[in-house]
């Protein structure tokens, strides 16, 4: 059977949330407001990430720039990217983060080449516009891990869900196993849905030798 493994970005790859770096450095507004809507399941997160980056206002070179070295990578990515790569397992990062500083982080490790899907952003002088486009082309309300676990189903992969945040709930439940720390652990030891935690992503490598 061929496999995939779904890997969440911020706080999962990451040690915690980029998104939020940037927005307490340059949003021009309450954008913990939002969060705590999001929180409280008032709005989706593409809706938070939506309408607190909007109130950013500053141009790529300067996001980018205040992330240098304030980004800490979870032990074992790379052992993650190497891993796969050896035993013909698909990783693919879906992340509800921004595409501009994901894919800049990677390139900084020379790891570019790692398949990742994120909110697609455009630098404005009234705010970033940022917009979930998902698989079929279509921009989309909530539901971005979910359209696109599904797509790889569809394609026939069994799915090997990592995660750590509220937003992986759901499309981790579609997932053959999952490997979770964080609110994603928390909900599956509540609900009796069966994962392995993880600490580090050494731990993910070592659950992906015992399939």
């Amino acid at each position: 059977m061929k496999t995939l493994v779904q890997c969440d970005f911020d706080g999962t790859i990451t040690e915690e949330d980029t998104s939020f770096l940037l927005l307490d450095s340059f949003a021009q507004g309450d954008w913990r407001q939002l969060l705590r809507d999001y929180k409280e399941h008032k709005i989706s997160v593409d809706r938070f990430n939506t309408q607190a980056f909007a109130m950013v206002k500053a141009d790529r070179p300067t996001l980018l720039e205040a992330t240098k070295g304030k980004v800490k990578m979870r032990a074992g990515f790379q052992e993650i990217v190497t891993y796969c790569s050896e035993r013909g397992f698909r990783l693919v990062i879906v992340s509800n983060g921004l595409d501009f500083y994901i894919k800049a982080i990677l390139r900084e490790m020379g790891l570019e080449n790692v398949e990742a899907y994120a909110a697609q952003t455009r630098f404005c002088a009234d705010g970033l516009k940022v917009q979930y486009i998902g698989p079929a082309g279509k921009q989309l309300d909530g539901g971005l891990k979910e359209a696109y676990i599904k797509l790889f189903l569809e394609e026939g992969y069994r799915v090997i869900y990592v995660g750590n945040g509220d937003s992986d709930i759901n499309p981790a439940k579609y997932a053959y196993e999952i490997l979770a720390r964080g609110e994603l652990l928390t909900y599956c030891r509540e609900n009796n849905l069966e994962c392995k935690s993880f600490d580090d992503l050494n731990d993910v490598v070592r659950a992906l030798e015992n399939l």
